[in-house]
């Protein structure tokens, strides 16, 4: 009998690890931990990551062979990102060509990306407070990646001049956040999901 699958999309808030708990007790009591937000079940492992401070879409799945061909397929990852400093187009430019960021001791030049400049998007707030404007102007940018090196939107905007103060990622292929709340876990049809793997045929 094959059991089938599960699959989630949750809003990771700011300051949760990207996995459901740790063996580690010390760290239990230091850190948040996606089973926190909800009772899943066993073998539910979250598709890709998102760093602690990052916030967004996250996908959940019992189905460990979809993870895998998801983190490697190249499929598309929308960020917003609040920047520090006003950014300009030159800069917006350079980001969708590629900027060199540092990866594992070594220089690595991401690849072409969509960056655009928008408005303030209508989010939650963030439970912890972002710096106030007094200290100069800020900037919102989407970010289309199909690559996801270890942080790598922060190293790129580091690398323009323009350090991320925020970042939110807001759709993985053809799964949206929406209107979703922070820490709001939902389950997914898994003609949700069939339209993922459609993709990665």
């Amino acid at each position: 009998m094959s059991h089938s699958h599960k699959h989630f999309k949750l809003f990771k808030p700011y300051g949760y690890i990207s996995q459901l708990s740790s063996n580690d007790t010390r760290q239990l009591k230091k850190k948040r931990f996606l089973n926190e937000l909800y009772d899943f079940e066993s073998g539910m492992m979250p598709i890709g990551r998102l760093d602690e401070k990052s916030e967004g879409l996250l996908l959940m799945t019992t189905d460990g062979k979809l993870s895998d061909q998801i983190n490697r397929s190249g499929i598309e990852k929308q960020y917003y990102a609040l920047l520090d400093g006003q950014i300009t187009d030159k800069s917006i430019d350079a980001l969708s060509k590629g900027v060199h960021i540092g990866l594992n001791g070594e220089k690595y030049l991401t690849q072409p990306c969509e960056v655009v400049s928008i408005d303030t998007p209508n989010l939650p707030e963030r439970e912890k407070k972002i710096r106030d404007q007094r200290h100069g102007p800020t900037s919102w940018i989407s970010i289309t990646i199909t690559e996801g090196k270890f942080r790598q939107v922060r190293k790129m905007t580091a690398a323009v001049g323009h350090p991320t103060l925020r970042l939110i990622r807001v759709r993985i292929g053809d799964v949206y956040l929406d209107s979703m709340q922070p820490g709001q876990v939902l389950e997914l049809t898994s003609t949700a999901f069939a339209a993922i793997e459609q993709r990665l045929k």
